[in-house]
């Protein structure tokens, strides 16, 4: 047997777990269910519930979504009993979580929407909190994934809805292994690996049970290592290096005096693992306060905001000194701020009486980004302001020796200020576990070797005797037109975003002129703002890898008033234009109003109402926006410097985000070489960046020789017998896509370099289609499909440029064009293979039948197109809620929401739009879903990709 069938593996998985401490118990559905749930619970908190008592807990435990469930599930609960005594009692212990109790079982039925099996499913105290879909050896792991999302929808909810209960998921297919929290709004990217302390990963499913799934430890991590996060309802499970940051960082406050930091690569979640250990560490008895301390403004904020959306409340922002004063004498036990109120605090004589008892208690600090403000009198300050403290730093780029600048204590590295390295995550680590993306790096300029290729460009990238060379109009026009060719490719027709990092800010002010002259003179549309603040100007040439702006950011109006005259009124010039662009009402005037202004880009650079961020040193450390995948750079970066600015462009979003775009017009190779050997090995290179465009050029060929193996011909595809050949068709050609996918993000990429032109690529592209509207829309069936879990990946080609507009265009041509019948062909081809024109494919096709033959001037067709559009609108308008007796108004409003907001209804919402009232309980879910998949199909239909935006 050359594959080991999932029954195979399950049976071995069982027979594992009970060696591990679990009881098998037989339960074949909710009945058995219930029954064990009552006995475990009795027996977790020593009582018994009398047949009335035990229906008052399940009323309890089946109310609220997934997340109130979780948030029960770790709340003291209690009943009146029949006698009228109340009684108080828990569903898990938290603090001894290794004395909850533990049993598996497996093949459990739930019959919701339709009648779902699921595989193993452990139980603590008699709940089902532990997931666990096999399949066999062979079949991609996403596979698992989308079938616990498909059992999300069908059945999680039925009748008592427990399987709600669920903390984690674990999936596998023997050979691979990954865990992953209750949230069905996350993505396969958001699956882990687990790992042993050194990053060592761990997939066979028998070593991850021994490791992850033994029952103390997998109880610990429900009860410690799962963040509720309060801002968007959903469940967080920390990932492997998280989890050992912080036990480490607990165990040294537990254990010793010493200090210590924690290097985790930037994008690794490091928020979310300082909150972890500081929300654990301030709950320890022998510690008095935890004080964590940002070195900005805005990350004091932003920090606060976050730690408040992972445990509501738990901490007030500083928003003065005077606050911070307060809370450090006070029961405040988790502090967020910035250095400079902390140095303000112990350095002010009016400050001093009111501190004088905290000195001596025990206060743990955690440092945020500490390789870059620890370093001067304010590190030493601290220290020996307070008597019994610990001090623990993050960072993603340590300063070692190498890296580390003098200032007037000499050169200083984190080693020195911090002392050990208590664990160790870097970009290498996180690539090999897909938590941050590769870099793709493209030098511009004159290089050789490089004829005949479009970054080839006639500038210099290299001058260190002449910087004025480097600032020349002439030079700075070619890099400006270069930008606005590639942008387009660079970001996939703009579905991300970049920024623009240059030397200094009198050549950021000659490059927004540029850009801004050129979008007059009609050569781009491009959306581009820019903020800068003062900082010395640096010699480019001696970049020391430090970005300066960044610590003085909107901290004090200084960081404005430093500027010179000239500058600081084309600041307030550019931000004019950013007014008229956004219809907003910011200045330069006073330092509120300039971090308002930067926090507005913030959130609009993330939100993709920007296209490029024109920065000197702003936004190049600390700043996450997953949209943003390309940098351009004119500045001279090294070490810690240019591994942050380059991380700016490597979160993990989806499919299409394939890798991070850096396009370098200085000479940053020799530099970016030793700034991965720097932070993590000279070897590194081929992990962190990506292969050239000729190796992906091989990658094509070598997928779309397998492609014509499965499929010879595009007609082949109608030929395929059944789902197996349909699978390997939908794999075969989902490759091609991947592959294409990062091709197109080269400058060098043609369709000439391929063995398949665009042509042909679209014909496949429009069965590929075909095939995901059959399985999506025979969702009534009560067979399931092997494709239902199949994900198609529909964003690689995804295309905003090609909208009804664009469609209305064609139709002009058409009408003057007399070989109509073929154009007629090309375009209905076209609309078959748009995901965004599928759903309008009927009606362009009526209108082009029965309405273009009657238009004589083509100028007319828009006009009489969007009559045409309108009459049909109103119709499915009125049909839909005929069909299923709506109430006009509401309907009308909540499209008008969903347009707005991007939201989807909720259920409640949806069954309110009925003109009868709900339907009976057991109808509602379905009705609901009925009702809100009629909704979004008009909302494709009518709406989405009309290019009107």
């Amino acid at each position: 047997m050359t594959t080991q069938p999932e029954q195979v593996l399950e049976n071995n998985l069982v027979t594992q777990l009970q060696l591990l401490g679990y009881t098998y118990v037989p339960i074949k559905d909710e009945r058995d269910l219930l029954g064990n749930l009552k006995l475990q619970l009795e027996k977790h908190n020593g009582i018994v519930f009398t047949e009335l008592e035990f229906q008052r807990v399940l009323n309890i435990l089946s109310k609220g979504s997934v997340f109130d469930k979780a948030v029960t599930l770790r709340e003291k609960q209690h009943i009146v009993r029949d006698n009228g005594e109340d009684l108080y009692f828990d569903f898990l212990n938290q603090e001894n979580w290794c004395q909850n109790l533990f049993q598996v079982t497996n093949q459990v039925t739930m019959e919701g929407k339709y009648k779902n099996r699921y595989d193993v499913t452990l139980l603590i105290n008699g709940l089902p909190l532990v997931q666990i879909e096999l399949k066999r050896r062979g079949i991609e792991l996403k596979e698992a994934f989308n079938q616990t999302n498909r059992y999300q929808r069908h059945s999680y909810g039925a009748s008592l809805a427990l399987f709600q209960f669920i903390q984690i998921f674990v999936i596998s297919n023997g050979v691979n292994t990954k865990y992953y929290a209750n949230n069905k709004s996350q993505s396969f990217k958001q699956t882990f690996f687990w790992s042993d302390p050194n990053n060592k990963l761990i997939t066979q499913l028998d070593k991850f049970t021994f490791s992850f799934l033994d029952t103390c430890h997998v109880s610990k991590m429900i009860c410690k290592y799962i963040v509720l996060n309060q801002t968007y309802k959903v469940l967080m499970v920390l990932r492997p290096y998280q989890y050992y940051a912080v036990e480490a960082l607990i165990d040294r406050v537990k254990n010793s005096t010493k200090n210590g930091y924690i290097w985790h690569t930037t994008g690794s979640g490091k928020t979310l693992t300082s909150f972890k250990a500081s929300q654990i560490i301030m709950n320890m008895p022998e510690v008095k306060k935890v004080v964590f301390v940002v070195d900005r403004r805005d990350l004091d904020y932003q920090t606060s905001k976050e730690f408040n959306g992972f445990s509501k409340g738990s901490v007030d922002s500083t928003e003065s000194t005077d606050i911070l004063v307060r809370q450090l004498e006070d029961n405040t036990k988790l502090i967020v701020t910035t250095i400079q109120k902390l140095n303000t605090a112990i350095s002010k004589k009016r400050h001093e009486y009111r501190l004088k008892s905290v000195k001596s208690e025990r206060i743990i600090f955690i440092f945020d980004e500490c390789h870059r403000s620890q370093f001067g009198e304010t590190h030493k300050r601290i220290e020996n302001y307070f008597e019994d403290t610990q001090f623990f730093g993050f960072t993603g780029t340590p300063i070692f020796a190498d890296n580390a600048v003098k200032n007037e204590h000499g050169k200083r590295t984190t080693h020195e200020l911090f002392g050990e390295c208590l664990h160790k995550y870097v970009i290498t680590d996180a690539i090999k576990d897909e938590n941050v993306l590769k870099f793709s790096v493209e030098y511009v300029g004159r290089y050789q070797n490089k004829d005949g290729s479009r970054t080839n460009i006639d500038i210099e990238v290299e001058d260190i005797d002449r910087e004025e060379l480097m600032r020349s109009p002439a030079r700075l026009g070619k890099i400006a037109d270069y930008i606005v060719a590639n942008h387009d490719r660079k970001t996939h027709s703009r579905e991300f975003t970049a920024m623009f990092c240059v030397s200094s800010v009198d050549v950021l002010i000659q490059y927004y002129e540029l850009f801004k002259s050129k979008k007059k003179a009609g050569e781009h549309n491009l959306r581009i703002a820019t903020i800068f603040s003062y900082a010395a100007n640096e010699a480019d040439r001696d970049a020391d890898g430090f970005l300066p702006e960044e610590v003085s950011v909107v901290e004090e109006a200084k960081a404005l008033y430093g500027l010179n005259v000239h500058s600081r009124e084309k600041l307030d010039e550019f931000i004019e234009d950013y007014n008229g662009m956004f219809q907003t009402n910011f200045s330069t005037r006073d330092s509120v109003s300039f971090y308002n202004y930067y926090n507005d880009i913030s959130k609009r650079v993330k939100a993709r109402e920007i296209d490029i961020l024109l920065v000197v040193n702003m936004f190049l450390t600390g700043f996450d926006s997953k949209p943003l995948n390309t940098l351009y750079v004119d500045k001279n970066l090294k070490f810690h410097g240019l591994i942050q600015a380059y991380s700016r462009t490597n979160r993990v979003l989806n499919e299409q985000k394939s890798q991070g775009n850096i396009v370098v017009f200085r000479n940053l190779k020799q530099a970016t070489d030793d700034a991965i050997t720097l932070f993590s090995n000279k070897d590194a290179r081929e992990v962190i960046l990506m292969e050239p465009y000729e190796d992906y050029v091989k990658r094509f060929e070598a997928a779309f020789e397998h492609l014509q193996q499965v499929t010879p011909t595009v007609d082949s595809v109608n030929d395929l017998r059944s789902e197996e050949e349909e699978l390997e068709f939908v794999k075969a050609f989902r490759e091609v896509m991947r592959v294409k996918n990062v091709l197109t993000t080269f400058s060098d990429f043609c369709f000439e370099d391929l063995p398949m032109d665009e042509q042909l690529f679209d014909d496949y592209k429009s069965k590929y289609l075909d095939l995901h509207d059959k399985v999506k829309s025979d969702s009534q069936k009560e067979k399931v499909s092997i494709l239902d879990d199949v994900d198609f990946e529909l964003e690689l080609i995804h295309k905003d440029e090609i909208n009804v507009v664009y469609i209305l265009k064609l139709l002009a041509n058409l009408k003057d064009n007399p070989d109509k019948e073929r154009r007629h062909a090309e375009i209905v081809k076209l609309i078959a293979g748009e995901t965004q024109l599928r759903s309008k494919r009927e009606l362009i096709e009526k209108f082009i039948r029965e309405n273009l033959p009657a238009i004589e001037d083509s100028d007319a067709i828009p006009d009489a197109f969007e009559r045409f559009w309108t009459e049909e609108q109103q119709q499915a308008f009125m049909k839909l809620c005929s069909d299923e007796n709506l109430l006009f108004d509401k309907v009308e409003k909540i499209i008008s929401d969903y347009i707005f907001t991007q939201r989807e209804p909720l259920r409640d919402e949806i069954l309110k739009l009925r003109n009868d009232g709900n339907p009976p309980v057991k109808e509602r879910k379905l009705v609901s879903e009925r009702i809100l998949s009629k909704i979004k199909g008009f909302f494709d239909t009518f709406i989405s990709g009309m290019g009107v935006e």
